[in-house]
């Protein structure tokens, strides 16, 4: 899932393997904001999802994403669910349908969506890639072709993010 439209391409692209009901994936959400604050369209934050067997939810959280995406809310959704990572655990789906709810998406088709599956060919081939590429945990970040493991701390990512966005940048490299 993407933030970015195609007409606008991004001049560098951090790839963030996520679990929305991750507490780890929650912490980092202050991280992704400052990114996204600082490099505005300069950055593009791609959320690509690893469930984790242990999250029962987090399969389907993911699915709900990928609605929100088609609904053009994909971040402001990725946000409020990871906000409140230990009511998604607690209440599941019927919490993933009242998030829509309370961003305006229409939750009858979320509803739906969970149900016929349609969006599960993204979350595999999400997990399938994460797993080739050797991610094991959430979050774990891809930007310059270095992957960085956010699962065990966050402490000092953001900065070695921005490192490598900024050499990135002045070298006018688009890459991934």
């Amino acid at each position: 899932m993407s933030d970015s439209s195609p007409a606008r391409p991004a001049s560098v692209v951090l790839d963030v393997w996520c679990e929305l009901q991750c507490p780890d994936c929650h912490s980092a959400l202050d991280d992704l904001r400052a990114l996204r604050a600082r490099y505005g369209d300069r950055l593009e934050l791609r959320l690509r999802h690893f469930p984790l067997e242990k999250h029962k939810h987090a399969f389907a959280a993911a699915q709900a994403a990928e609605e929100a995406a088609e609904q053009g809310k994909a971040w402001p959704y990725v946000e409020a669910v990871l906000g409140r990572v230990e009511q998604l655990g607690r209440e599941g789906q019927p919490f993933l349908i009242d998030v829509a709810r309370e961003l305006g998406l229409d939750a009858e088709e979320f509803d739906t969506a969970l149900i016929d599956g349609r969006h599960i060919l993204i979350v595999d081939a999400d997990q399938a890639e994460g797993k080739a590429i050797g991610v094991t945990g959430t979050p774990t970040y891809v930007i310059g072709g270095e992957r960085l493991d956010g699962g065990k701390s966050q402490e000092g990512l953001r900065e070695r993010i921005e490192e490598i966005a900024d050499r990135l940048l002045a070298a006018g490299t688009s890459a991934s």
